[in-house]
């Protein structure tokens, strides 16, 4: 019995960046992006866009917990202090959620490569993201256009040389 394969052309707007620990070792780990991906300047958006949201949400529960009269908690923490962390708490898995959305599945967790969560986790993230990712995807609306006309002009010049002759 024979398998028959499909193969596409190799994709040479593949980014794949493999991910190093505190060290320099390479994990076995990468992150892709498709270049050509019509929706990775959508997702990128995206990001940004729910990124701002979450912060705001954020921003807006710790003004509510510092407007209310504290009490004191059932252990070493006040009420509003535990309120706040829970708060923080929330905000980091809804980032998570976020990043994982852009990065690919697994993506935060590729990143933290084995680490736990910490307060600077998310600034470190962002920081990747911004300074190391989003400068090598190069996703700005000019480039997408420029990619688009390209790509269909020389289809619009190809069908032109074919003429028919009568």
């Amino acid at each position: 019995m024979t398998d028959n394969f499909i193969q596409l052309n190799n994709n040479e707007d593949l980014l794949r960046l493999k991910i190093v620990d505190s060290e320099g070792k390479e994990t076995g780990e990468c992150l892709e992006f498709d270049l050509c991906d019509i929706e990775l300047p959508l997702r990128y958006q995206e990001l940004m866009e729910k990124d701002k949201k979450n912060r705001e949400n954020l921003k807006n529960q710790m003004l509510i917990i510092d407007k209310r009269q504290d009490v004191k908690g059932k252990k070493l923490l006040s009420k509003n202090e535990e309120d706040k962390i829970r708060a923080v708490n929330e905000f980091f898995l809804k980032q998570v959620e976020v990043y994982n959305m852009f990065l690919g599945a697994r993506g935060v967790e590729k990143l933290l490569n084995g680490r736990k969560f910490t307060w600077t986790t998310l600034e470190e993230i962002d920081k990747i993201i911004e300074e190391q990712i989003a400068p090598k995807i190069d996703i700005t609306m000019d480039k997408i256009t420029d990619k688009i006309k390209k790509k269909y002009s020389q289809a619009v010049n190809q069908s032109e040389e074919i003429e028919v002759i009568e």
